[in-house]
């Protein structure tokens, strides 16, 4: 274990009173920072923290070591960034997995800048609306759509994003515009991978409609290029959706709907031997997505 790593979890912990909220602070599992308590406190042979079902407090012995602790992390502190500033430059590659949609629009433009500034930089990026394996595929980065990434995994949110339905004009002409989330089912809709069921929300009450289609596919690009060409009803995340229906290519249905989203978030094992390259990406897409994307609003 990164015995640095778990004196920040002790410091974190003893300065905020919480697992909770120095994992948060830390990017890593609340039992990540548990177990490096756990590994401090016999490495010392002492208990250093109080834990209760309500707070968590410093042993005598604990605010003792929390002083030495402090010194020794600034003192690692100060070595980091001595080594940094005489560095030329980051270096290294990264590997990131991210949607297809995502990895053609939002991510490329963040990447090119990033290498822009950091040409020593190799980028691998690995496009799959599927879930990428971290360890197998040796994966530094995986950008994720989802409401909450797996225990085993540290994640940081970068932004959330809506979801929106729509067709295209010619479609909607042909076969008429869905009034409530139950006409959908009279309507042929594109499935992603294995999201048959859409779930709307109106005055603050949900509702989830079975949809099906006649065509179903496991990458969001080509199921778009399907309902840019007339032949169904798609569901897309809002960073996609807005540009075409911007230029008028899609329409939005159901308005007076909400089409609830999930949020984006970089996934990563572990932050121990992790190059500085991967770090300051994570903080790159951080700074240049600062924002929520939301779907246009209806017209008035």
């Amino acid at each position: 274990m990164d015995r640095l790593t778990a004196l920040r979890s002790f410091v974190e912990v003893a300065n905020t009173a919480s697992f909770t909220k120095a994992a948060e602070n830390l990017d890593l599992s609340r039992l990540q920072v548990s177990r490096h308590v756990q590994e401090v406190e016999s490495w010392l042979q002492q208990r250093l923290l109080h834990r209760t079902t309500r707070k968590v407090s410093l042993t005598s012995a604990g605010e003792e070591a929390l002083i030495r602790c402090e010194r020794i992390l600034n003192e690692a502190t100060a070595l980091e960034t001595d080594a940094l500033t005489h560095s030329q430059s980051l270096s290294g590659t990264i590997r990131v997995s991210s949607p297809i949609g995502l990895a053609q629009n939002l991510l490329i433009e963040a990447i090119t800048r990033f290498v822009s500034l950091h040409p020593q930089v190799t980028i691998d990026i690995l496009a799959s609306d599927r879930f990428s394996q971290l360890v197998d595929e040796r994966v530094d980065i995986a950008l994720r759509y989802t409401q909450q990434p797996a225990d085993n995994l540290i994640a940081r949110r970068l932004m959330a994003i809506d979801a929106v339905i729509c067709a295209a004009p010619a479609y909607l002409a042909q076969y008429g515009q869905p009034a409530i989330p139950a006409d959908l089912r009279q309507h042929n809709c594109f499935v992603h991978l294995d999201a048959s069921e859409w779930e709307l929300i109106k005055d603050n009450t949900p509702e989830r409609v079975a949809v099906k289609g006649n065509i179903k596919g496991n990458e969001l690009a080509t199921l778009t290029q399907a309902a840019l060409m007339g032949y169904g009803v798609i569901r897309l995340p809002c960073d996609l959706a807005n540009p075409l229906i911007e230029s008028g290519q899609l329409v939005p249905v159901l308005e007076n709907y909400h089409t609830p989203g999930s949020s984006l978030w970089a996934v990563y094992l572990s932050r121990s031997y992790q190059l500085p390259a991967v770090r300051q990406f994570i903080d790159f897409l951080a700074a240049t997505w600062p924002q929520d994307i939301r779907c246009p609003l209806p017209p008035v």
